[in-house]
């Protein structure tokens, strides 16, 4: 994995999301429900910006059109999206966000 750093832990706000450049790809940064998480930050229906949205229980909702996607696994949860929005790996390494945005978390089956 090849984690590049996006930001500082001291950036964010519990459910707000952070929008930064990770190598040329704009990532939603979200702290929610005590977890931190990356998604692309462009919904799948509409080229809008996630997060723009509203965060609540490990979801993001485009405020365009109220889909909403989980932020676990990138799964729209409700219409008019019905693509997945790419999920990253997120860690932190001292004070810093590090996302590797080149290995997208697969989609678990159900």
């Amino acid at each position: 994995m090849s984690f590049v750093r996006a930001c500082a832990v001291d950036e964010l706000t519990d459910e707000t999301p952070f929008s930064v450049d990770v190598s040329g790809t704009l990532v939603a940064i979200v702290p929610s429900e005590g977890e931190l998480f990356a998604i692309r930050d462009e919904c799948s229906h509409a080229r809008i910006m996630l997060s723009e949205g509203e965060v609540e229980e490990c979801t993001i909702e485009c405020f365009a059109h109220g889909s909403r996607f989980d932020l676990r696994t990138g799964e729209p949860l409700d219409l008019p999206a019905t693509q997945p929005v790419p999920v990253y790996p997120v860690t932190i390494e001292g004070g810093d966000v590090l996302v590797d945005i080149d290995n997208p978390l697969a989609i678990q089956e159900s």
